[in-house]
């Protein structure tokens, strides 16, 4: 098979196609192979959808088991053993060890669902309109989530004018005067009535599409407690930095917050399935029933497989190997920024999501580009595709992490070599 049915058949809109122009086949561990048998270490992990790597054995047998068994697969809302499962272990191994009391909504299978569900309740319990996001975001692609998006070509793609919402800058923006929680208090202050206050902010500790900018600790906890002054809601979107991507499984423990809502996704499901979840403080459950649901909120498979997947977070071994990996990454990025002074590390240093800012957006892409050449799977990010997002599985071997820096490491010099240089003006 080659690509041309997905040319003459699939919509122009794919875009990871265009990226990694070939047809894969199957896919262990932190391993992608094609059709033809070659071999990617893959970087990107479902863009965050894959911490535990592609094809888990020990998830993946869990879910053989229950299929084989004729567990039930889909029961929109419906009591079933496996959703009972989840939110026992999920109560016990992740919310009760770091002291945190949530009930959880399944709202539909992706993380738009999460984010839509959860701006919703938070106008619902406070009676205001308003969501505050900070430039640079990204949410989602429904027409909800895209206004909460920080990216301008983004939000123009939903055709309409997304009202209702407000941007604010994030931490080091260029363009803030201050570290943009200044502009946000004013607002506050400012609103003339309980109505013009907004109902909620929502937050990525650490922005992963904005280009692998992360927050502060002492920033992050600034802006609850200005939130919590005013009565506005925090809504915390760990979509892509959570289950363990930051190196915790929340990305907020490290700044010790505590969210009114929490959207998850992505890797919730520990095998790449559709699940997502919101995490509701108790007082905040104020749905009525059937008020917000979806045909596919009861994947049983996904409850099965993200079951299986706590067992990685009942002790602290996942949480201490990646943060081993995370300075392997990390010495690598120190050495490329040495070589090539325009280059820029992205100070995050929590877990592995890292990120590597070029000056000039084609070479980040020329770098991809030649990655994948090379038999490296690695994305862009940012807002002009200037950074590359390093997102490998948290259970790659360090053998195979070090074998694809050294790939990216040689495809920086290889595109660095080729670089046309800018023609001065005479």
């Amino acid at each position: 098979m080659d690509l041309s049915v997905f040319e003459t058949m699939e919509s122009s809109v794919r875009t990871y196609c265009r990226a990694f122009p070939t047809v894969f086949a199957r896919a262990v561990g932190a391993t992608l192979f094609d059709a033809r048998g070659r071999s990617f270490v893959d970087f990107f992990s479902g863009a965050g959808a894959l911490n535990y790597g592609h094809n888990n054995p020990l998830i993946k047998r869990r879910v053989l088991d229950y299929l084989e068994a004729d567990g039930i697969v889909h029961s929109l809302d419906m009591a079933t053993e496996a959703k009972g499962e989840f939110l026992e272990g999920f109560t016990r191994v992740i919310l009760k060890p770091r002291g945190l009391d949530y009930r959880l909504q399944f709202p539909g299978p992706t993380g738009t669902n999460a984010v839509e569900a959860a701006m919703k309740l938070a106008r619902k319990a406070t009676g205001r309109k308003d969501v505050v996001y900070f430039r640079g975001a990204f949410h989602g692609m429904t027409m909800g989530a895209l206004s909460v998006s920080g990216d301008p070509a983004r939000r123009e793609s939903a055709g309409i004018p997304l009202d209702y919402t407000v941007e604010v800058p994030y931490e080091g923006d260029a363009c803030a005067l201050g570290d943009g929680l200044e502009e946000l208090a004013a607002r506050m202050c400012q609103a003339s009535g309980e109505a013009e206050l907004p109902a909620a902010v929502i937050v990525e500790t650490i922005q992963v599409e904005g280009g692998i900018r992360a927050a502060s600790t002492p920033w992050l906890r600034r802006l609850e407690e200005l939130v919590r002054a005013y009565g506005t809601l925090l809504i915390v979107d760990d979509i892509q930095v959570g289950c363990g991507r930051a190196g915790t499984f929340f990305s907020f423990e490290t700044a010790g917050l505590e969210p009114d809502l929490v959207c998850l996704s992505k890797s919730i499901s520990g095998l790449g399935l559709p699940m997502s979840l919101v995490l509701i403080r108790p007082a905040l459950d104020l749905w009525r029933p059937g008020e917000h649901n979806g045909t596919f909120r009861g994947q049983n498979l996904s409850f099965v497989a993200a079951t299986e997947a706590l067992s990685y977070w009942r002790d602290e071994r996942l949480t201490a190997a990646v943060a081993a990996k995370a300075r392997i990454v990390r010495e690598a990025l120190d050495q490329w920024t040495a070589a090539y002074p325009e280059l820029q590390a992205r100070p995050v240093g929590r877990g592995l999501v890292q990120g590597l800012a070029f000056g000039d957006a084609s070479l980040a892409r020329r770098v991809s580009r030649a990655a994948f050449e090379r038999g490296l799977v690695v994305e862009t990010a940012g807002l002009a595709d200037e950074v590359l997002k390093l997102l490998p599985p948290l259970t790659i071997a360090e053998e195979e992490l070090s074998k694809g820096l050294d790939i990216l490491g040689s495809s920086i010099d290889a595109a660095h070599e080729t670089a046309i240089p800018e023609t001065v003006a005479g």
